[in-house]
This record gives structure tokens, sequence and C-alpha cells, in this order.
């Protein structure tokens, strides 16, 4: 165990998913433990992040769901949507959330600090103006959302202010078209608002699977958002209430809200990480190696900071890997590879390993691709359909990767994830039984080989 002149074996700088895992579980194993949040328990991810987010996803769904229930024989008057209803309901859960949160690191034995943290060095840090040292001290602190530099930019808002609007806009420029942008243009045209996604790929959703970020393309495009791609944002004006948002194509959209969806970056700013030998690097991000370690070697980071895989139960299991490494007489890594992942658009996307273009650099793949319209909205009437895709490595019969486009995407991909991860063939797929109806069962009866893929025919 580490010297008794620290006042404490471990430190964590950061209360975010990361931050409280690996404080929780190192105080289980007997560890004196130290935290300090200087915002809000459970980081991004619980009060400003994934799970408001869902939240207002499921309420845009349900105004959708209630026109399709005509199809199966209701009848009711119009629905309308009260925003401030919503926001209050969602921060009610948040509150219930911070408070969770709070009591894992009481009841672990770990005290925590209610104050910024920030180095004077390698084994001290200034939490809220003690003077505080540590025998190994890990840095969760995550990322923020950042911002185009654009002429007008502080006319536009971020996903930080999203959560908290006091009324909703009528008309909505979401500039951006990663995770955040796509999931947020479902929720404000799912609300009703008149909804423009602006982004310059030509597809939304850079870096996943091309049939996937088509198909999501065209869902949109089909429930009323109005796409705008391979298009900048130029600057942003102001006209009393009215945001103009001016486009390199030359046109200009009047809306009530500037939404930048546009990246976020590791916060690292203030902690004075030169007093203890760090450097950051691209984006702020502080490098680590292997073993979640920095340059100094008993100062660790995890999480969003490090920005390798953005994501929380990434962050998550890494804090906990962390703990038992240090700790728990237990050490293990967390792999980055086949890692599942959903985007929470509308419909939503749900994936693990590679895409079809990861795969054919790798070599040769088999293809196998089903898009049809699910049973309910043969009554529905509503214009939706679902993407299946598996790609396979044509020696070994593995599966390479699993995409899927449609309704109930990401709860269908957790256990899909499971077997992909277990080494699972695509004769363990055709083998297994489905269960019908359901739209999951496609992955178990996909039989027709689309097309074969490798070095040479790379999408």
């Amino acid at each position: 165990m580490p010297e008794p002149e620290f006042d404490f074996d471990l430190f964590v700088i950061g209360g975010g998913s990361a931050g409280v895992r690996c404080a929780r579980i190192a105080a289980g194993h007997g560890a004196r433990v130290g935290i300090a949040e200087s915002r809000f328990w459970g980081g991004t991810c619980v009060n400003i992040g994934c799970v408001p987010k869902k939240l207002m996803v499921m309420a845009a769904e349900y105004g959708a769901a209630a026109r399709d229930s005509q199809g199966f024989g209701w009848s009711s008057p119009p629905a309308m949507h009260d925003w401030p209803v919503l926001i209050t309901a969602k921060n009610h859960e948040i509150t219930r959330l911070n408070h969770i949160y709070q009591q894992l690191l009481e009841q672990a034995g770990a005290k925590i600090f209610a104050a910024e943290a920030r180095f004077i060095d390698p084994h001290t840090l200034d939490v809220g103006g003690a003077r505080i040292t540590a025998a190994r001290i890990v840095i969760a602190t995550g990322g923020y959302p950042t911002r185009l530099e654009i002429p007008g930019v502080e006319h536009g808002i971020i996903s930080d202010d999203v959560f908290y609007l006091p009324a909703m806009p009528r008309r909505i420029a979401i500039i951006g078209s990663g995770y955040i942008g796509v999931e947020f243009a479902g929720v404000f045209a799912g609300l009703g608002a008149q909804t423009h996604l602006i982004y310059r790929q030509p597809l939304p959703l850079r870096g996943f699977d091309q049939d996937m970020r088509l198909g999501l393309a065209e869902a949109m495009n089909e429930s009323g958002v109005i796409l705008h791609p391979d298009t900048l944002p130029m600057n942003i004006s102001r006209d009393g209430e009215t945001r103009i948002l001016a486009l390199s194509d030359y046109s200009s959209l009047e809306v009530d809200l500037v939404f930048f969806a546009t990246g976020r970056a590791a916060n690292t700013q203030g902690l004075n990480l030169a007093a203890a030998g760090l450097e950051t690097g691209e984006n702020g991000a502080i490098p680590v190696d292997e073993h979640l370690a920095t340059r100094t070697p008993h100062i660790f980071a995890i999480g969003d900071v490090t920005d390798r895989l953005n994501l929380t139960p990434v962050a998550t299991a890494e804090g906990h890997a962390l703990a038992d490494t240090l700790f728990g007489d237990n050490p293990r890594r967390v792999s980055l590879e086949r890692v599942p992942t959903a985007v929470f658009s509308s419909p939503p996307i749900a994936t693990v390993g590679l895409t079809e273009a990861q795969a054919a650099r790798r070599g040769a793949a088999n293809v196998f691709l089903s898009r049809f319209t699910p049973l309910r909205h043969n009554l529905s009437g509503r214009v939706r359909k679902t993407l299946i895709k598996l790609i396979v490595d044509v020696d070994t019969d593995k599966i390479l990767g699993a995409h899927m486009l449609g309704e109930d995407a990401p709860e269908i991909m957790q256990g899909i994830a499971i077997a992909i991860t277990a080494g699972a063939t695509k004769a363990d797929f055709d083998h297994t039984i489905g269960i019908h109806p359901t739209a999951a069962e496609e992955f178990v009866i996909l039989r027709t080989q689309t097309r074969v893929v490798g070095p040479q025919s790379s999408p």
C-alpha cells in the first residue's frame, strides 16, 4: 500500500461515469479515496448527455406512435406537446440520479469534495483551496462541447444549453451530423419544429457504415428533417428574436435557434497539468498507454479526457478496470475493439465491429444486407424501413461487423455484440432459431449474399 504521508491512496478528479466508478470500486477494495467534482455528480451523460437526451427522444417518439395508432383502430384528437412539462420531469429524474451517484460514493467510503481540483505538483492538489496529497491520481474530467469559430457564434447554443431551454423553438438549425446532431434533429422534428440539419459531408454520421448512413439520410428526409449536405455555416446574425444563418451555398435560413453540434474537446483547461509533468495532445486530450497511465507513472487518465473512444460504457469500464488493477489484485485492461454503440436517431442505429469499408481494407469479406418494412408499419402507413447488415470474413466465417437501422436496434444489438465478442461465425447465426415475428430474427435468417468486398473493391 502507498506511503502513509499521503492524505489519500487515490484521488479522482471528476465525478462523471469514469471517475465515480473508479473511486467507488477502489474504495470497495479498501483504498483511501477522495474524489472532486465541481459541477454535477454523474457528469455529462447523466446531466446533459445520454440520459436526458434519450428521455427527449422518447418524448418525440410518443407523438409518432400516437399517429401510428390510427392504423390499428385507435382514434384520438390531435395531441399537443407541452415542453415545460417534459423539461420539469426530466429535471426531476436527473436530480434523483445525482443523489444516487453521491450515495454510491459515500456508501463505498470515498470522501467527496464539491470543488475544483488542480495540480500543485505531481502528488499534490489544490481542491477548493485545500492542499491535498495522494499517492495516485486519476484524471476523469471528461469533455465539453465546442462551437465553430464563425462570425456571430455567440448567437448559437451548444448541447449543454439545449436541456434547459424555457420553450421549444418552432424553427431550428442544427449544425453538425454526428451523434448529437442527428439525435436532436429527430427530437425537434418529432416534437413539431421545422428542423434543418447542416453538415459538410455528403451523408450524416461520418465513420459509420455507408448503408446505415444512406438509410438514415432517407429516413430523416422522410420524417421532415430538411437536410443540407455538403454545406458549411458561414455566419449568424440576429434580427430581434430571429437568427439568420448564412450558408456556403449562398442561401440563408431564418430560425429561432441555431444549435452547434460540432464536436467535443477534452476538458483539461484549469488543471495545471504542467505542474504534474503532463502535456496534452490533439483536441486537449491526455495521452495514455494501454494501462491508462500518463507519462507521469502514478497519474492516470480515463474516459473522454483521453479522447480515444468517447462512450459512457467505455469510460465506466476503464474506471472499473483501473481500480481493480491498482487496488483489487486483478490487473486487467479494457479492449477498444468490437465495442457496440448506438445512435438514438429517428430511427436509431446500432452497430458493433467493422464497417464494410474497414473490413474490405483488411481482406475479403462477404456482405449480407436486408432492407424491409417492419410489421408495425404495414398497418401504420408510416414510410419507415429497417436495415440489417452482417459482414463476414471469407476465410474464417467469423462475423466482423453487425449493423442495424430501425426500431429497437440498440436493444437488439446488445445481444448480437455478445455473440460477436465471443467469436461467433455466420454458421452460428444460421444455426440459431429466430424469434418470430420480430425484426431481430432477420440476423439469423440472412442467407442471400449481397456482395463480396476486399482490398480491390473497398467502398
